[in-house]
């Protein structure tokens, strides 16, 4: 049974028809990465499913939680299935979103407290557990101003790790990286990928995606186009646009 599933779910700012008709699944420890053009609607996609964006139109569920959006204004009932969601996926932006005042290991427990209301010397012992597995055991005290972009990243990591969700969310996550920083990252996310952890990762590193992905989707003018394992992704895609998307990227790189 699928662990997130997307049914017919629109997304309008405005006139701007964003998402159209987007039905996707992901099954339990399953690596799902979505790829596209600047725009196509990959980003959005991911935060209507954490309900960071509001849907217009369509359903999602997670973790057996469903929502059915087809209005504006949510219900009560509508709003607590929200806050379980967001209990139970992880969230890793391009930009940090670290909280500069706070020290990294003040940023992981941060919400586990605050939201989960976690005990904070369990919420310690939950985060310094994950720091020691991005690698960042030695930067604990540390704020993040003192911290490179990659080692900003796999503490954000972390800290999504540390709320212990049952699904975690990639939007880009090394897009705001220099080149010698990608890779750090990457590394802590294939060591997740290998320990069964559930992801639905939006990226341009088509390596990493060929290598740690089950499925790849590739995304167009706000709808799903292709899906596929990454070998018949990357070497017999079925659609022109696929096939033009790809092409232009190899003679990118």
């Amino acid at each position: 049974m699928a662990i997130i599933r997307v049914s017919q779910l629109n997304k309008h700012f405005g006139p701007l028809h964003v998402l159209k008709d987007v039905s996707l699944s992901v099954e339990p420890q399953e690596v799902v990465c979505v790829i596209g053009r600047s725009g196509s609607g990959k980003s959005t996609l991911l935060r209507c499913i954490n309900f960071l964006e509001q849907p217009t139109h369509g359903t999602i569920e997670v973790d057996g939680i469903q929502i059915e959006v087809a209005q504006h204004r949510l219900s009560k009932a509508q709003k607590e299935a929200i806050h379980q969601i967001r209990l139970c996926t992880g969230m890793v932006f391009q930009e940090f979103n670290l909280f500069p005042h706070l020290s990294v290991i003040e940023n992981l427990i941060e919400a586990p407290v605050t939201v989960k209301g976690m005990p904070r010397d369990h919420a310690i012992a939950i985060a310094e557990k994950f720091l020691d597995k991005v690698g960042l055991m030695e930067k604990r005290d540390e704020y993040p101003a003192r911290l490179s972009g990659g080692q900003k990243q796999r503490v954000a990591i972390a800290r999504a790790l540390t709320m212990e969700p049952k699904v975690m969310l990639f939007d880009e996550p090394t897009s705001a990286l220099d080149p010698e920083l990608i890779g750090e990252v990457l590394e802590v996310m294939k060591q997740l990928a290998r320990e069964g952890t559930t992801m639905l990762v939006v990226t341009h590193e088509m390596s990493f995606a060929s290598e740690v992905a089950n499925r790849v989707v590739f995304m167009d003018e706000g709808q799903v186009v292709e899906e596929s394992a990454p070998e018949q992704m990357f070497s017999a895609p079925r659609d022109q646009r696929t096939r033009q998307f790809l092409d232009r990227l190899l003679r990118t790189n």
